[in-house]
Order: structure tokens, then sequence, then C-alpha cells
């Protein structure tokens, strides 16, 4: 076999990024594409960021023509609407640009698409819905193509529903019952990109996979129970007492987590995951199997038998306390702003008087710190800027320390501890800066 170039979309993704690596240790020549990469994802020069799903057409049919593609893999996805997310515009949308890309670029080039199980009746989400309308577009185009469904991912790394499986492992809690007994037949990562390599060295007039459309699962469902369980035996915690969550808790967690997504950050719990996991992960894998030979890996064998390392427990223990001090801080800058500006504005500004400043100086520093304050709250509650919130907000609380201890020195034996207490806070801004890194 010559050697065959992928175009994988969606390179830095948890599949994407997965098959990339796993496809260039086969020999395979990958040209990795997504929106951004962090920098210890850009491992080779065939790594490219491009605003991928602002492509027109003839764009698309010049990247593949520029790199001599022969299969490309789909593997963009967004989980819901949002700012900068749109389900229709990157599951159909573009998916109709690619395939019109692939059509009219002269090369016999095969589309292996990933989708999702589950069949178009059951659809009740835009995310279902526009991932189907997309499978419809791919049926009809006549281009050689597989579509792949995959089950529950397993994966070594962790990121959305694979880090909240983590969570779950390392903490006493259970969702509610109904959704633990939810029927889930899981995939490991490793069976998704073989699945794909196969794919790939297939000869492209091949007609036993021209046109075909597979669930990537494990054969017999379990439950979503079933699916934490050999985590909490790797971490440790299979004989700890748990509480399930109430089921109105986690709707409210959904709903905190959709207006979590409109200031750019992207919490696996949304209305969305709720939602396709009610409805559960199951498919008929047995197509699959027969066509490529391939035994989908078991629970035990995708985990590993192996305990949990420190580096993962420590993950999964502050994965869901990473929002708690986002939140925290978020709340401690604008509340505290608030307060001195309109609440106890003449105490805030009665400290300064009663420490000699000249009382032209008084109102102005007193509105500009408390309006600094909201400022640095509202940099910090959106994705984008929360480190540069986050450096602010260390930053003020050293010169609100130093100011003291050079103006008012003793702010810092008054009975409520106020500025003894800001050290501690700058330690939590420390720490959720170094904890921001999503991927």
């Amino acid at each position: 076999m010559s050697e065959r170039t992928v175009l994988l979309l969606g390179a830095s993704g948890l599949i994407g990024r997965f098959v990339t690596d796993d496809l260039r240790a086969r020999g395979f020549r990958v040209v990795g594409v997504a929106r951004s990469m962090s920098p210890g994802q850009r491992m080779s020069a065939l790594d490219i960021e491009l605003p991928i799903l602002t492509l027109d057409a003839a764009a698309l049919t010049r990247l593949l023509s520029e790199h001599a593609v022969d299969v490309v893999v789909n593997c963009l996805g967004v989980l819901q609407d949002s700012p900068g997310s749109n389900t229709r515009a990157v599951h159909r949308d573009f998916v109709a640009r690619l395939l019109q890309a692939i059509g009219g670029s002269g090369r016999a080039i095969r589309l292996v698409h990933i989708s999702i199980p589950g069949t178009a009746e059951a659809d009740r989400t835009a995310f279902a819905t526009t991932k189907r309308e997309a499978e419809r577009l791919i049926g009809a185009s006549g281009i050689p193509h597989a579509i792949l469904r995959p089950g529950f991912v397993v994966a070594p790394s962790a990121y959305g529903g694979s880090a909240m499986l983590r969570a779950l492992a390392a903490f006493p809690i259970d969702l509610p019952a109904k959704e633990m007994a939810t029927p889930i037949q899981p995939v490991a990562i490793e069976d998704i990109s073989a699945t794909i390599a196969w794919l790939a060295a297939r000869d492209i007039d091949d007609a036993a996979v021209r046109a075909v459309s597979w669930d990537l699962m494990q054969a017999e469902p379990v439950t979503m129970a079933g699916v934490v369980k050999p985590f909490r035996h790797a971490f440790g915690t299979a004989g700890w007492p748990r509480i399930a969550m109430p089921r109105f808790m986690l709707d409210l967690g959904a709903k905190l987590g959709d207006a979590a997504s409109y200031l750019g950050w992207m919490p696996p719990m949304r209305s969305t995951a709720i939602a396709e996991l009610r409805r559960g992960v199951i498919g008929d894998p047995s197509a699959w199997i027969a066509a490529t030979g391939i035994a989908p890996k078991t629970m035990a064998e995708a985990i590993g038998r192996h305990p949990a390392n420190i580096q993962d427990k420590w993950f999964a223990r502050l994965f869901l306390v990473k929002a708690l001090i986002v939140a925290s801080l978020v709340a401690f800058w604008l509340v505290s702003g608030f307060i001195a500006l309109f609440v106890s504005y003449r105490a805030a500004a009665g400290i300064l008087t009663a420490h000699n400043f000249p009382p032209a100086l008084v109102d102005p520093i007193t509105i500009g710190t408390s309006l600094m304050d909201m400022s640095i709250g509202i940099l910090i509650a959106f994705r984008r800027t929360a480190a540069v919130g986050l450096i602010a907000g260390i930053f003020a609380s050293l010169g609100y320390m130093v100011g003291a201890a050079i103006l008012t020195p003793d702010l810092w034996i008054e009975p409520l501890g106020a500025l003894v207490k800001t050290g501690p806070a700058i330690v939590l801004m420390v720490v959720a800066l170094l904890m921001l890194d999503n991927r």
C-alpha cells in the first residue's frame, strides 16, 4: 500500500487528537486541521490551525488538492447552540460544503464521518437532528463514505463526558437512579481509530465499503452505573456509600451549564448532554464487527486494570471543583465592588477619611476601586478573558495589601482580618489560573 494521505478535521478534539496520532503511528500521512490547538497538540508540521468552519467549498477544494488527500475524516461537532457554536452550521452546512468540495476536487476521496448512534425518530435535540441531516446529505451524495456512530466513548484523555465519569467515580455521589440505569453501549477510542485505519487502507473502488453506516460499540449494553463502576475500582472508591443526586439538581446543573456556555465556557453538564444521556446510547454493532473483524474492547480493557495514578485522582477531584472556584471568584469580586459602591459606600469612604486621605481623593478612590473590583469579576466570568481577569485580580489584591501596609498598617490587625484573608484569595486565583486549560 502506498502512503495514504488523511485529512482529519477536528484534530484538537477527544476523538480527533487520538486518531491523528494513532494513524501517524500506523504509517499514514495525516494532515490534522483544527480551529485552534494547544501548543502541546501541534506535534507535527502537518498540524494546521485554520478557521475550517468558515471556509467555502472552493477553499476546501484547494485544501484537498494542496495535500493530495485520499481520505477525509470529519470529527467536527458541537454539543449545542451557544455564542460561537451553531449545531446546524457545524453539522449540516459545513458537511454540505465539504461534500461539494470532495465532488469537485477531481480526486477519488473517501469520507469517514463521525456521527451519533440512535434513530431519527428518537432525536429530540438540535445536536441529534442536525447530525442526522448530515447523514442524509452524505448518503445522497454518491461519494464513497463511511458513517461511524460511536457509542459512549471511553478514552485515556479526560474531556467532556469522559471527564464527568471520572468526577463521579472520585466522589461519593451518583446521578439520579433513573439516569444511572440508562442503557449504554461504550466503545474504546482505540477501536474507533482502528476502524478508521482499516477504512483508510481499503481501495477506493472496494464495493464492500463504498457506502457503509456502522454503529461502533460493545455488543451488549450496560448501564451508566456499569460504565462508572470500572472507574470506581480504578480510583479505589468502589466500596464507598453513595448519595443519589435529586433529579431537580441534575436539571438545575444543566441549566447552569447552559448559562455558562453563553459566557464561553464548555461545561459537560448541559441540557443537550442530559437529554442525550436520558435516551440512552445504544445500537447494533454486528455489521461493523463482521466487516472489520474488530473485537470491541470491554470496559475493563478500555480503562485498564491498573489503579488510577495520582494525576488521575487529582484531575477527577478538581474537575467539578473548578466551576465552584471560578464562580466563587466571580462572586467575590462583583459583590465586594457592589457593596462598597452601592450598599456601604459611606463606610468604605469613611475608612479613607479616618486615615487622613485628602478629601478630594476619597470619592474618586472609593468609586474607582469599586468599579475595578466589579470589572475584574466580569473579566473572570467570561472564558475568553478569564486569564486576564485572574491576573488583574492577583495584582489588584497585592496592590491592596502593599498599599495598606504603607498607608494604613493598622488595617492588618483589625478584628475581621480583611487584609489577612486577601492572601488565601490570591492563592485561589493562582489555582484557578492553572486550571483554565480544557485540553
